[in-house]
């Protein structure tokens, strides 16, 4: 353990237990005198719900079946806020109430009397004292949701209703304001800061909880959306959340007839050229640092409001990440340190991994992150034999909280060691575009550094690339064997099969596409691999592996290219050709 592992971790676990203190004082008892400054005794305007709604589930919700995060609780008479909750990831779904936005779609009397109904349990249920209900993750997400859906509950309800949801937001609202500071840092403390903004807005004869809360908002916004778009915690799918709230937040500014702040401004137009930066060809988001399946439909609200409708931009320095795009084919890639241990809870060690789609169809990716039940698959997915990159000795570019009692009590695995000094260098060729990329993350453990040149054809029909290790000196800590593997998950879709030479693997598309996978002096071989990413759950696929030794070779070559024959005819040739000779 390093010196700086040592130092990180420390730090983390002190400010764990200051954040602790803090949340345990804000789930004080929230007098009058002490809930959102202001009187707040009634609602002025109601944010749009950008997420989309299903009327089956509001059926669902009146049968007493209540469907979050893969598990089903079904009720049978009981109020659902007393019932034991079958995950937490399905708890935060209840205690948000995000599934108001069901019941309002459905736009009927019965869906109207049974919002009140369960918001009446709500009310009364000492279940709402539980650890999950106070998460300030979910305290935002029930502040937003109950303002953003009151006119669903509010609009036949009689007075005493009508204050007794109005102080229940305000009561939430208090809470919020005195636990955000001591919270989670990233996008919960983010999304507490634009919750609290939705109150102030929303609520009448709140002007100096706008004040307030919107210099709380500029302060996170400028800290957390990096100058090219990216989040600090290098997820894409932090930005798909964040701009969900951050869309409608400027439009609620406008509705009041207040100037946005122009930090949120600012913020929404660095971060929509970054949904392109991430998208492929069929809509699907690049699995990097926590990034599950894609929510298209959302993503496609999204984009709506994206005036540019330009083509992604190349490099993103500040977030790290480039993006080669020819003909068709686009290849993401990770060229970036891990993020700060703060955030780093979700991140992944996947420095230099990359992912390869042509047309819709995507080709190669990174294992990614289940939508729910991630707990049983977090400590694979974060590791770097997860991901299409080169893996030193089976060990992960990262180093994670490994003691059980210290991820207790920081809720979670965050990144204390990882690569430091990461480098991406890319410049035009004469038929495309060559990108070099190299980082130390196995430099201090075991003395190589990792090399990754990437070239992609102008036409989109070839990507060569060569991986190569350095020796540093001497490795601190233990000797390992000089091992080490190159991997390249495919997608379910894909069909590969290994050809006769024992170098190539030749691959079938959705879209009937056939490319050519060929290592130029190594053997490849096919294993299984797991996609986690599916919106129907975890799915197995396969991944084209070349292992090799160090003290055999430093460098492996290796390409993908189009094949324009069609499968028999290409595996015919494949079976009895000479090897080209790559670009690189």
């Amino acid at each position: 353990m390093s010196i700086a592992y040592r130092r990180r971790l420390s730090s983390l676990v002190v400010r764990r237990l200051t954040r602790n203190l803090l949340a345990r004082a804000a789930r004080g008892p929230a007098t009058a005198s002490r809930l959102w400054p202001g009187r707040a005794d009634r609602l002025i305007i109601a944010p749009q719900d950008l997420h989309t709604a299903d009327t089956t589930r509001a059926t669902e919700i009146y049968a007493g079946r209540f469907v979050f995060a893969g598990k089903i609780v079904t009720c049978h008479g009981r109020s659902v806020f007393e019932l034991e909750p079958p995950s937490e990831d399905w708890e935060a779904a209840l205690l948000g109430f995000g599934w108001l936005r069901h019941m309002r779609a459905a736009d009927t009397a019965i869906a109207r009397a049974n919002a009140r109904a369960l918001l009446e349990d709500w009310f009364a249920t000492p279940g709402r004292k539980t650890a999950a209900a106070h998460r300030i993750d979910v305290l935002a997400r029930r502040v937003i949701s109950l303002l953003a859906h009151a006119p669903l509950v509010l609009g036949d309800a009689d007075s005493r209703f009508y204050r007794r949801y109005v102080r229940h937001i305000a009561r939430d609202l208090h809470r919020l304001r005195a636990a955000a500071p001591g919270g989670p840092d990233g996008v919960p403390r983010l999304q507490a800061a634009v919750a609290l903004c939705y109150g102030a807005l929303c609520l009448a004869n709140q002007a100096r909880a706008i004040r307030s809360a919107t210099r709380r908002l500029t302060d996170e916004l400028q800290r957390q959306i990096l100058p090219d778009g990216g989040h600090i915690s290098r997820n894409p799918g932090a930005l798909v959340d964040l701009l969900a709230d951050l869309l409608p937040l400027r439009q609620a500014f406008t509705a009041r007839n207040l100037a946005p702040p122009q930090a949120l401004l600012n913020a929404i137009d660095r971060m929509m050229p970054m949904l392109r930066f991430f998208r492929h060809g069929d809509g699907s988001f690049a699995l990097f640092n926590g990034m599950s399946g894609t929510p298209t439909d959302l993503v496609a609200t999204l984009l709506a409001y994206d005036d540019s409708q330009g083509q992604p931009l190349a490099s993103m320095p500040h977030s790290g990440f480039q993006r080669l795009e020819a003909g068709g084919m686009a290849v993401i890639v990770d060229s970036g340190p891990p993020p700060p241990p703060a955030v780093s809870h979700d991140a992944h060690a996947g420095c230099l991994s990359f992912e390869l789609s042509s047309g819709s169809s995507r080709i190669v990716v990174n294992c990614g992150m289940p939508e729910s039940g991630r707990d049983g698959w977090r400590s694979f997915a974060r590791t770097t034999p997860a991901h299409s990159t080169l893996v030193w000795h089976e060990a992960s570019s990262c180093e994670f909280v490994e003691r059980s009692a210290v991820k207790r009590l920081l809720q979670g695995a965050p990144i204390l060691n990882g690569p430091a000094e990461v480098e991406a260098e890319r410049e035009p060729i004469d038929d495309g575009v060559l990108l070099a990329l190299s980082h130390d993350g196995y430099a201090g453990r075991f003395g190589v550094i990792h090399r990754r040149v990437l070239a992609a054809a102008a036409d989109g029909h070839r990507l060569d690339g060569e991986d190569s290790l350095v020796r540093t000196g001497r490795a601190r800590g233990r000797n390992a064997a000089d091992d080490y593997a190159i991997r390249f998950h495919l997608h379910p879709s894909v069909k590969a099969s290994r050809l006769n030479d024992a170098r190539s693997v030749m691959l079938m598309l959705q879209n009937r596409e056939v490319w050519i996978f060929e290592a130029a002096d190594d053997r490849v071989d096919l294993e299984d691999s797991v996609f986690l990413a599916a919106s129907d759950g975890p799915r197995r696929t396969a991944q084209i592996v070349i292992r090799q030794h160090l003290r055999d070779a430093d460098s492996v070559r290796w390409s993908f290219v189009r094949s324009t024959a069609s499968p028999s005819v290409t595996a015919a040739r494949r079976q009895a050709r000479h090897e080209p000779e790559l670009p690189l």
